[in-house]
């Protein structure tokens, strides 16, 4: 059963602290589980309060599925992030 991880790194230049960050994780946490169906995390930089890298794992029993899945969770979060997605991963295991 084939596992899809897509790692999101993000800058959040407007954070002024970690409650303005956590903010802006939650709303976007929340988007992407009520929508996708998807497991959620951050995965590092949990004290830095402008920067988050974020974790999304899915799991099919097709990677085809699995693979356009994890594309339209990638497309959400660019769409909600904007210029403060700085780069990402995508992985299937």
């Amino acid at each position: 059963m084939p596992i899809g991880l897509l790692t999101l790194e993000i800058h959040i230049p407007d954070a002024r602290s970690l409650k303005d960050k956590r903010q802006v994780l939650r709303s976007l946490k929340d988007r992407l589980r009520g929508r996708f169906n998807v497991a959620v995390a951050e995965l590092d930089h949990q004290d830095t309060w402008q920067r988050s890298q974020i974790g999304v794992v899915s799991l099919s029993n097709d990677e085809a599925h699995l693979t356009q899945s994890l594309q339209a969770v990638f497309d959400e979060a660019e769409r909600l992030l904007g210029r403060d997605l700085v780069g990402h991963d995508q992985e299937i295991i």
